[in-house]
């Protein structure tokens, strides 16, 4: 799931960077990129932190959007095989549609091989009944396969927040017990 980054960072493939591990906090304090200060590292940390909460809102978002697209798209789905069952019948199709919240009206709608669907931003497109049932299988199967995806993003990255979370508190306990160590630094 994760590839490897030219600055050896591990990446997934949403973009999501992988959080290393801090095995020997010693060792890791002593790179150079973490010379300054626990400070600046612990700084630092937060700061990728705090990228790793806005990536996972932003997914969360995307989720609950894909959840309610889904049920509108099978629902659009089932509406236009009922439409390509009813096309050849000579009788009008005898339906209610929503106006308002909890205000319907009756519809006769005659045979068609024609519908229209709202795609969104203010665009409706007329489509045969064929091709908008290929269009929203399509659609459906894309927005599945989308929600698998966040979902397994979600899941990466919650790892990584854990990670990160538990370096944080390992570089942070190693500053408090240097600082124990060495009575003449000020906290």
């Amino acid at each position: 799931m994760a590839t490897e980054a030219s600055s050896n960072e591990l990446i997934s493939q949403s973009g999501i960077p992988q959080a290393e591990f801090v095995e020997d906090v010693e060792e890791f304090m002593k790179r150079l990129e973490n010379s300054e200060s626990a400070e600046n590292v612990l700084r630092r940390l937060d700061e990728l932190h705090s990228k790793y909460k806005f990536m996972e809102y932003n997914l969360n978002t995307k989720k609950a959007r894909l959840k309610g697209q889904i049920p509108d798209i099978t629902t659009t789905l089932g509406i236009v095989k009922h439409l390509q069952s009813k096309k050849d019948s000579t009788e009008p199709l005898e339906t209610r549609f929503l106006l308002s919240d909890q205000v319907y009206a009756k519809a006769s709608i005659p045979p068609t091989d024609k519908v229209c669907l709202w795609l969104g931003a203010n665009v409706m497109l007329e489509y045969n009944l064929d091709d908008a049932q290929v269009l929203l299988e399509k659609n459906l199967t894309t927005a599945k396969k989308t929600l698998s995806q966040v979902d397994d993003d979600l899941s990466f990255l919650r790892d990584q927040t854990t990670t990160l979370e538990v370096n944080m508190a390992r570089v942070y306990n190693w500053d408090v017990k240097r600082r124990q160590a060495t009575p003449s630094v000020k906290s």
